[in-house]
């Protein structure tokens, strides 16, 4: 098995375990906040459930999507299925901002209807699902973003923000339950406009990431110069005639062209390319593919 395939491998192996992880403590979480809902009279941990059981949706979405972009190329897709990440990564965005956009037309809704007074108090459970709920949900997102970064997953990162506005979601509940128990309902709705606006921002940034990466977006620039810097001191490289990159989902695709001493051998001259390749893909493990091309160029001795 080669070393692309082994580090495929293991990055699936992370990312199901995150996701089966994310999926049991989302349906226990949403059981319970729906309980204590019901129990406590209170409309908004009972929306907050909702929330929290759609997340066991997305969090399909990731698992199908990181599957199909650890399998190894074939005759079809030669250059592999990375890009089925950034499509479940897309798809998670959408779903994020649909429900970042439903939240905050329910909190204007509220305050233009007024309707406050027709409305129950909450019972003390519900304080307390709500309390649970937010330190729970923020501890799945930085459980799952952590393994995002550890993986370079978009996907996984979309759904760790995910976990994150519902951790949004259920401060906003917090808010509304405590703020009906003090007599002031209409910070119900409010906050759950704040809540929407965040939701919103972090929906678009996934979104634009998912999209850089299927346009063939360059990696970023300290990662090039760290890249010259390394070409540069191997041993019988001349100059760097050209560098590119691009973005292949999570991985680096690298089109490299180096100057050598053109008095030597085309055996010597493909060890020198040979020799950077390894470095290249050594230091940098998100380099999937990198293509050198030598050119000669006339020494002054």
């Amino acid at each position: 098995m080669s070393n692309t395939a082994k580090n495929n491998n293991s990055d699936k192996q992370i990312a199901m375990k995150v996701s089966t992880n994310s999926i049991i403590v989302n349906v226990l979480l949403s059981g319970f906040k729906f309980f204590a809902g019901i129990v406590a009279n209170s409309s908004a941990m009972i929306s907050d459930a909702v929330h929290s059981a759609s997340d066991v949706f997305s969090t399909i979405i990731v698992m199908v999507g990181v599957h199909i972009s650890s399998k190894e190329a074939d005759d079809e897709h030669q250059y592999g299925h990375e890009r089925f990440e950034c499509v479940a990564g897309i798809i998670l965005a959408c779903i994020l901002f649909a429900t970042g956009i439903g939240i905050g037309i329910s909190g204007i809704e509220k305050i233009i209807n007024g309707n406050n007074s027709g409305l129950q108090v909450p019972g003390m459970i519900a304080l307390v699902a709500a309390v649970i709920s937010i330190i729970v949900k923020e501890g799945m997102y930085w459980y799952t973003r952590h393994a995002a970064k550890k993986i370079n997953s978009g996907a996984l990162m979309a759904d760790a923000w995910h976990h994150r506005s519902d951790s949004l979601s259920s401060i906003g509940s917090f808010i509304g339950i405590f703020g009906a128990r003090m007599g002031f309902r209409v910070l119900d709705p409010l906050a759950s406009i704040v809540i929407c606006l965040f939701i919103i921002k972090a929906s678009y940034d996934i979104f634009k990431d998912g999209i850089n990466k299927l346009i063939d977006k360059s990696c970023d620039l300290e990662t090039i110069e760290n890249m010259k810097e390394l070409i540069i001191n191997q041993d019988g490289v001349c100059q760097i005639d050209e560098i590119k990159t691009r973005m292949f989902a999570s991985k680096i695709y690298l089109d490299l062209e180096v100057s050598v001493d053109g008095k030597m051998s085309l055996e010597e001259a493909h060890k020198i390319a040979e020799s950077v390749h390894d470095r290249i893909e050594d230091k940098f493990p998100l380099v999937k593919h990198c293509m050198i091309h030598v050119n000669p160029i006339e020494r002054k001795y």
